[in-house]
């Protein structure tokens, strides 16, 4: 890997960095990519709709609120992300099937895991402005991920 965060933070002043909340689940410890957002409520129909669109060289961040009650990412859904291009996930919430997201190719971040999944009602935002963690996510930005933690910057700092 040509990057780490740590690295990127010492030539970078003017980063973000993600409070150190996240569990790491899936099979990619590393990824980065432009930031999509979801916002959502215990209802993941957001999440799985996005996660059937071209996510190549894409981060979706998810701002669940925190909610430890449900999951909004299972295995078909983070499959499906697999299948079209994306390079991870940052969940504000649960995740569950972990045993099977860990042999995906995806980078996935979530506080917890949880076995219940969410109903879908069709509820949740996307390309809307969230904060988390401490930091803002904005659609457009940039995240990187890695063992070391989670940062975000306005431009793609690997150019």
């Amino acid at each position: 890997m040509p990057w780490t965060t740590p690295d990127l933070c010492d030539a970078n002043a003017d980063v973000s960095v993600v409070e150190p909340l996240f569990r790491s689940f899936g099979d990619r410890p590393a990824f980065h990519g432009r930031i999509v957002t979801v916002r959502c409520h215990e209802d993941n129909s957001r999440v799985r709709e996005l996660a059937g669109t071209d996510g190549h060289g894409k981060v979706m961040v998810v701002d669940g609120g925190g909610s430890l009650r449900r999951a909004l990412l299972g295995d078909l859904i983070a499959a499906n992300a697999v299948e079209h291009g994306w390079e991870g996930l940052l969940i504000h919430g649960c995740v569950r099937d972990v045993e099977a997201i860990a042999t995906l190719p995806l980078g996935v971040l979530a506080l917890a895991a949880i076995p219940l999944r969410t109903e879908r009602r069709g509820l949740g935002e996307v390309d809307v402005g969230v904060h988390f963690a401490g930091v803002g996510f904005v659609p457009g930005h940039w995240l990187y991920a890695d063992g070391s933690g989670v940062i975000v910057a306005g431009r793609d700092l690997l150019l």
